[in-house]
């Protein structure tokens, strides 16, 4: 009943319910207390209207979000407040006192004060977002950008301005109450006083130092920057918020570059949910200013992504443009016909050149370069499950199943994801497994963004997986070794604390102060780096190794996930293809009912796979093959696949992918020196023929 009413208030929380509850029907109290009159129930109800309010504007609850689409928003939620004490005060006798009038004024001048407070607040805003955002780029010795507010001035400005009619609210109220009017004009002084005070210490920040420099100046700081920098090799990416997965997964690629590396991005959500990287990053939101700025020392563009905002770079034809993506799968976006505007299309292994021919989309072969996938480094080879006890004890060892789905995707096709149809099959039969399993579910990310039914079959796994961690955890048989798990406890607290003191756990600036101190201290990066891999070793170690878990979010990563699996239960998407690298055994849901050789055609990646139906009757083949490799029927297939998809192990594949760079950068410089050697023989025929026509006039001159 409770989740029905969450979910339709559109609140996180029963705690968010309870206060959107409260807060709705304080209102027609504070309207009965006016008309009884009751100057202690008027002050009740308001001041749960107060609390709850500000409750769920710190929570930031989507239901205060939509009030204002039905006119109830913040300042009308206030204004209501007022017009109801001021009733309640003429319901008390004092409409004909010089109370009342100061009230009704007070109110009055109050909100005469938002409209230039709130015109300071958007003005310095405004001239505090920058053209361009930076990170890592010194813009600092180049143009003056002055410090942020104080966040206490312009973060959630307009509840805190609001929220100054407290003092009158409650001298007045005590006026009421006790028939003195010192308190309530007490109180209206103070009011004002303070908003006139919010709004003067806004001021100083829209003129004289305190306002950065202008678009033109922090473009041409720019400019000279990339001017002194030269980068030769671009990362260009754009999308949603959520998306930045995207590129954050080609960041230590691009700081292993040999060549100077760049980031471009075109969305300031994705430079804020950008992971930490030493590489130099550029934001530019306004196509225009792409345009416009200095790329020419610039001789290859990545593309993460297929996306409409690629053409501003594109049209680029001093660099060489290609199409890396974020993943290599048999998914239909792995063979978009968008690729054939790139000048090459790089792909793990033979397996994505092969999609390309087979799926005709205007891709040529010569123009596909097979790279590797240097992000897969991470990924640990199967050693197959050690020796010893398999009970769950302290000393033994639990077989890891990994469930990983991806999600519903955009167009509803039932063979997207496995959740909806197999999800519940597949979860049900690993915890009942005997000998005994483990099993951490790691849903993607974007899981029930689209599909109502993918989110709640997620849900329904959540509770199953959760349910069975529980039960198992209070089965005398599985034992812990609760000391080791304090020791690993503790130092999980000990690196997050160090971690969060070098990333600067103080306040941040805004976006101008941002790109001003951008500048990354390397010292610190490679120990935060250090600290992370401690922090993964640390956490597996924190509970028993036979215990159940969802893990979400961001940490542990996904192949921190493989590498303490045994096995991996999946979809058709990058995933597989990435886990193959690890040679363990993996199972594939059949979601869309295709047949094991119809979906073992469409899906290369499959090809060494237990397929699973939406029953999962088939996952005690997985659990054999984890049990007993030496029974394996999968493994050789496993190991031909995985240079198919990925590529030959050596040379390494970062060695690989900058190879691939150096040559497409000499493609580039040819090009380029063919334009400017053909251009200038142009000139030197144009010249030439202006030269022979002078001539010819003149000689008809002399002849005339």
């Amino acid at each position: 009943m409770i989740s029905t009413a969450i979910r339709v208030a559109r609140v996180g929380s029963a705690a968010q319910l309870a206060a959107a509850v409260l807060m709705i029907l304080g209102f027609p109290a504070l309207m009965l207390a006016a008309l009884v009159p009751s100057v202690p129930a008027f002050a009740a109800a308001a001041a749960v209207t107060y609390l709850a309010d500000h409750y769920l504007h710190r929570k930031g609850s989507y239901l205060i979000n939509r009030l204002s689409k039905v006119r109830a928003g913040l300042s009308i939620r206030f204004l209501i407040r007022q017009l109801l004490l001021v009733l309640l005060l003429a319901r008390l006798s004092l409409s004909d006192g010089l109370i009342f009038y100061g009230a009704i004024a007070c109110f009055i001048a109050s909100y005469g004060l938002q409209a230039p407070h709130g015109a300071l607040v958007q003005l310095i805003r405004n001239r505090r977002r920058m053209p361009v955002a930076t990170r890592n780029v010194d813009l600092a010795s180049r143009v003056r950008i002055p410090d942020a507010p104080p966040r206490r001035l312009l973060h959630r400005s307009a509840e805190k301005m609001l929220h100054l009619d407290v003092a009158a609210v409650v001298g007045l109220l005590i006026s009421g109450a006790t028939d003195s009017a010192v308190a309530g004009f007490i109180g209206i002084g103070v009011t004002l006083v303070l908003g006139t005070l919010y709004v003067a210490a806004l001021v100083p920040y829209v003129r004289g130092s305190k306002i950065p420099p202008n678009a033109e100046k922090v473009l041409a700081a720019v400019d000279d920057w990339l001017g002194e920098y030269k980068p030769e090799t671009v990362l260009y990416f754009s999308g949603s918020k959520d998306s930045a997965y995207q590129v954050n997964m080609w960041l230590e690629t691009m700081e292993q570059l040999d060549t100077r590396p760049l980031i471009i991005l075109r969305e300031r959500a994705i430079l804020n949910n950008m992971a930490p990287t030493t590489v130099p990053v550029i934001c530019v939101p306004g196509g225009v200013h792409l345009m416009n700025m200095d790329l020419s020392t610039v001789r290859v563009a990545l593309y993460a992504a297929n996306v409409g905002k690629n053409i501003h770079l594109l049209r680029v034809p001093t660099m060489k443009h290609v199409f890396i993506g974020h993943g290599d799968s048999d998914k239909l976006a792995s063979v978009n016909p968008y690729s054939k505007v790139y000048d090459e299309v790089w792909t793990a292994g033979r397996a994505g050149r092969d999609r390309y021919a087979i799926a005709d989309v205007g891709v040529r072969d010569e123009d596909i370069a097979e790279v590797g996938r240097p992000q897969l480094a991470p990924i640990q080879t199967w050693q197959g499950v050690p020796e010893g006890p398999r009970d769950g004890s302290a000393d033994g060892h639990c077989p890891t199943f990994l469930y990983a789905p991806t999600w519903e995707g955009w167009d509803g096709n039932p063979g997207n994801t496995s959740i909806v149809l197999a999800g519940e099959n597949i979860v049900n039969q690993l915890v009942q497994a005997d000998p005994p399993v483990r099993v951490l579910y790691k849903p993607h990310p974007f899981t029930g963004t689209v599909s109502a039914e993918a989110k709640a079959a997620n849900q329904r796994i959540i509770a199953l997986v959760e349910k069975a961690a529980a039960a198992r955890a209070g089965d005398p048989a599985h034992r812990a070794d609760a000391a080791a798990q304090t020791q690993a406890k503790a130092e999980l607290t000990r690196i997050e604390a160090r971690i969060a003191e070098l990333s600067g756990s103080a306040e941040k600036g805004d976006e101008a102060e941002a790109t001003r101190d951008g500048l990354v201290d390397v010292a610190k990066h490679a120990e935060i780096a250090r600290l992370r891999a401690e922090w993964n070793d640390a956490y597996w170690r924190s509970f028993p190794v036979w215990e159940h878990r969802v893990i979400t979010g961001a940490e542990p990563r996904l192949y921190d996930c493989f590498n303490v699996s045994d096995a991996m239960v999946s979809d058709i998407s990058s995933v597989v293809s990435d886990f193959i690298a690890s040679g363990k055994p993996y199972a594939v849901t059949d979601s869309g009912e295709l047949g094991v050789e119809e979906f073992k055609r469409q899906n290369t990646a499959v090809r060494a796979a237990v397929i699973l139906s939406n029953s999962a009757a088939e996952l005690g083949e997985l659990l054999g093959a984890v049990r007993d490799p030496s029974a394996d029927p999968l493994g050789v297939d496993r190991q031909e696949l995985k240079q198919y998809l990925l590529g030959p192990d050596e040379p390494a594949s970062i060695v690989q992918f900058n190879t691939a760079v150096r040559q497409l950068a000499q493609k580039a410089e040819v090009r380029n020196l063919g334009q400017e050697t053909g251009a200038a023989a142009a000139e030197d025929a144009t010249s030439a023929a202006v030269a022979d026509d002078a001539t010819a006039a003149e000689a008809d001159v002399i002849t005339g």
